[in-house]
């Protein structure tokens, strides 16, 4: 075969992969910025439309984490018998169907049952996300593949904040629905993609895993820092993010206009936040990107509190860069240091601690904002935390190389082999994310498969 016939191959294998890293970023948008973040942003118009109390309408937003909690628990179980992909697209559907909900909602009911079901999907999108977008492409990108993923969430923060604001502001406070229905939209769009296109080789089901995924979690390396940063993440950015624009309307005299600026610079920066971190992890390593990351949050959230307009409006940019390189290099942290059948329930297991830190942040923020009359307080408590997160931090393993560890070796799940799941077959239908590339027909598939692997067994079909 010629070198032309060589690389061919390889150019279609990294084509087809940067396509399927880009949907999954857009899954990313429509699973967790619109499923999670778009009620933040809407709530004053859905509880002045309805006539709702504070307490009510910040109650359905507990119930939107919450099913994220359940999600958690759901796809630490249902990883033995279901493949990741699998519960990816069901979570997907169900983060539609919650969009659906909130369109047609008259009343608090129904928005809730909607929210509820967008959280639920939220986690059992989010939680495989990773490993499918990490598998997308070569292993030496794999964390850029996943930082992308905090691109689109950003991207997705920044669509959903600017069109709440475009549609409150010409059709009123009752026209909310209209947000999430153009949401409804584009999600059922990406979801159809999805549904047809991205496929993920997955060849064992999780085996052994314990309750809520955390005996596979404890097979993690440096398991403990590793679940400690997210939960010090999820306790600490809240903290900043409920409560910005409101800082600095209320303790710095901005106005509405202006909070919201900084809002928006947030989920711009954020597009670029996990990237760009990810490339600095793959030159000084995870361990010392995390603990520079959270002392930067430390730094920039003291700075926030003079309100100086000028400065802020940069610290601002620095928020979202920050909000979106903690968890993308934590999460690529995982992918990165499980096997193939733990990756679900330890990352399950992961994302249940990080969601209960995240119901307690917003409550203790409120509280110590009551109790003190201020909201300087709750910023430093969350630039002491971004401390304790740095130490942790500095409590992952060593590496003797820079970036990322390599995935490592499989060790086989108990049980018969009988038990573990078949590899899935290829179909034409799916985006190669398996790292072999589908020839054009049965004689250069069996030529590639005799140039990479020889005489053994197991082609991949056209």
């Amino acid at each position: 075969m010629t070198d032309l016939g060589r690389e061919a191959p390889t150019h279609q294998r990294r084509l087809l992969g940067a396509a399927a890293v880009i949907l999954m970023a857009l899954v990313a948008a429509v699973a967790q910025s619109f499923g999670r973040f778009t009620y933040g942003v809407l709530l004053p118009a859905v509880r002045d439309d309805l006539g709702l109390s504070n307490t009510v309408a910040s109650s359905l937003a507990t119930v939107n984490m919450a099913a994220y909690l359940v999600g958690s628990l759901i796809v630490a179980a249902a990883s033995s018998r279901f493949r990741l992909l699998s519960v990816m697209r069901i979570g997907l559907v169900l983060a539609i169907i919650g969009q659906a909900l909130a369109t047609i909602s008259p009343g608090p009911a129904v928005l809730g049952a909607g929210l509820f079901a967008q959280g639920l999907g939220g986690a059992l999108t989010w939680i495989p996300a990773p490993v499918v977008t990490a598998d997308a492409i070569a292993p030496e990108r794999r964390g850029l593949a996943v930082g992308f993923l905090g691109a689109g969430m950003g991207l997705g923060v920044v669509f959903a904040s600017q069109l709440a604001s475009i549609v409150r502001s010409t059709m009123g406070d009752a026209s909310w629905r209209n947000v999430y229905f153009v949401q409804l939209i584009i999600g059922a769009v990406v979801a159809a993609v999805v549904l047809l296109y991205i496929g993920h080789r997955q060849e064992r089901l999780a085996s052994g895993t314990g309750i809520g995924g955390f005996s596979a979690l404890r097979r993690v390396p440096g398991w403990v820092p590793m679940v400690s940063g997210f939960v010090i993440f999820g306790l600490l950015y809240l903290l900043v993010i409920s409560f910005l624009t409101a800082r600095l309307e209320d303790d710095s005299g901005w106005t509405s206009s202006q909070a919201s600026l900084a809002f928006t610079l947030v989920g711009a920066a954020m597009i670029f936040g996990g990237p760009l971190f990810i490339s600095i992890s793959d030159r000084i390593g995870a361990r010392w990107t995390l603990a520079m990351s959270f002392a930067g949050w430390a730094i920039t959230t003291t700075l926030i509190l003079p309100g100086w307009f000028v400065p802020t409006i940069f610290l601002s940019v620095a928020v979202g860069m920050l909000f979106a390189a903690m968890p993308t290099v934590l999460t690529v942290y995982v992918v990165s240091n499980t096997a193939a059948d733990d990756y679900g329930p330890a990352f399950a297991a992961t994302t249940f601690c990080f969601g209960v830190a995240q119901m307690i942040s917003p409550q203790l923020g409120g509280f110590i904002a009551d109790a003190a009359g201020s909201f300087t307080p709750v910023f430093l408590l969350s630039a002491a935390l971004a401390v304790v997160g740095m130490f942790a931090s500095l409590g992952l393993p060593r590496r003797a190389q820079p970036g990322f560890p390599a995935v490592p070796a499989h060790v086989a799940a108990p049980g018969p082999a009988s038990e573990r799941a078949a590899a899935p077959a290829a179909d034409w239908r799916f985006i190669n994310m398996t790292f072999k590339v589908i020839a054009a027909d049965a004689a250069d598939a069996a030529a590639a498969e005799a140039m990479v692997q020889g005489s053994q067994s197991g082609t991949v079909r056209a």
